[in-house]
């Protein structure tokens, strides 16, 4: 039972860090891009190449990767941590797959091609998702409070994907924003879910 709840303690502690970290060092990274709209611009613009720049702008390019690709190490082990003190393998899976492709974007950073495209869209994918499937790991309110955020973080990417600029969320905070509320919910989540796990009793599995 020890070594269940302190693999838990430590893949909450991670999750807290790890989500806070990114939090803050994105926010630094904005202040520091010249021009830098958080309606207008994708997060990830902040480590891409936008004309007229010849170059990324630095050092908001090397703050962002650095620190997404962080946030997914942290996730990554994290998910490792938590299968062998619950064995939700499901959760687990969705869990090491949203870390290993936040990683990836840190590495292949918006002009990098499709690439980057791809590893993004499995990072929101794969969190949304796991922030629903992580309803089994929790207490009841915040379990439902966990699968609303993986919900609506789900249906405004749907609604990005499959309705482009037409999109309510688009039109109404623009393709940053839209993003940010992909994002930003399960960053929320994440680093919520690490609170809660750093503080699981031994009783309830974890």
């Amino acid at each position: 039972m020890a070594s269940k709840l302190s693999n838990s303690n430590l893949a909450g502690a991670l999750l807290f860090v790890g989500g806070l970290q990114w939090f803050m060092t994105v926010m630094a990274a904005e202040t520091l891009f010249p021009g830098y709209s958080t309606r207008a611009n994708d997060l990830s613009d902040l480590a891409s190449t936008i004309p007229p720049n010849i170059l990324p702008v630095q050092p908001s390019a090397i703050m962002f990767n650095a620190t997404t690709f962080l946030f997914g190490l942290m996730i990554l082990i994290s998910a490792f941590l938590i299968n062998r003190a619950n064995g939700e393998r499901l959760f687990c899976l969705l869990f090491a797959i949203f870390g290993m492709a936040a990683m990836g974007v840190g590495i292949f950073p918006g002009d990098a091609g499709i690439i980057h495209g791809l590893v993004a869209l499995v990072t929101f994918v794969a969190s949304s998702l796991s922030a629903v499937a992580a309803y089994r790991l929790k207490r009841r309110s915040f379990a439902c409070i966990s699968a609303m955020i993986g919900i609506l973080s789900l249906i405004v990417l749907f609604s990005a994907f499959f309705l482009g600029e037409t999109s309510p969320f688009w039109l109404a905070f623009g393709r940053g924003g839209e993003e940010r509320l992909i994002a930003y919910p399960v960053v929320l989540w994440v680093i919520g879910f690490g609170g809660y796990l750093m503080g699981a009793p031994s009783t309830n599995g974890t």
